[in-house]
């Protein structure tokens, strides 16, 4: 039996894509949490607030998947994206980011493939089938343990 990951970002301001994806995550029953935050700002917030300060030697542990949007208000997908690579906490090599957008202009595709740590470019709504894909590449020996809590 494969052990969970304890957490999984959306980072979308679409309360219906939200509340679908949450459903495809929670019914694949791969998370232990899922966070959900409406821009990008919220989200370099939320992942600044896993830092802890005066504890070097444990890094602060990070979502293991973020599913990005990149149309948001307040800071987009983009803007994340280049505030996320200037963020100093935990290792971020662990962390899965996929953009799923409705977005089908070919520049986006391109961009998203040239920014750090941006694994895949999909089409909404996240699919069971994209969701395995994605653990399947990258969790090939079972979940993360990594903890995602506040």
């Amino acid at each position: 039996m494969k052990k969970k990951l304890n957490c999984v970002l959306l980072v979308d301001d679409n309360d219906s894509d939200n509340f679908l994806h949450r459903r495809v995550l929670e019914k694949a029953g791969i998370t232990e949490r899922i966070e959900i935050v409406e821009n990008g700002q919220e989200a370099i917030n939320f992942l600044a607030s896993l830092v802890k300060p005066g504890v070097a030697e444990n890094p602060a542990p990070l979502p293991d998947i973020i599913f990005l949007d990149i149309n948001m208000p307040v800071m987009d997908g983009w803007e994340f994206l280049d505030e996320y690579e200037k963020l100093e906490t935990g290792d971020k090599s662990g962390v899965v980011i996929i953009i799923l957008t409705t977005s089908s202009n070919p520049a986006d595709k391109a961009k998203a493939h040239s920014k750090l740590g941006v694994d895949r470019f999909r089409f909404k709504p996240l699919t069971p089938a994209m969701l395995e894909e994605v653990l399947e590449k990258h969790f090939p020996q079972g979940y993360s343990n990594s903890n995602c809590s506040r």
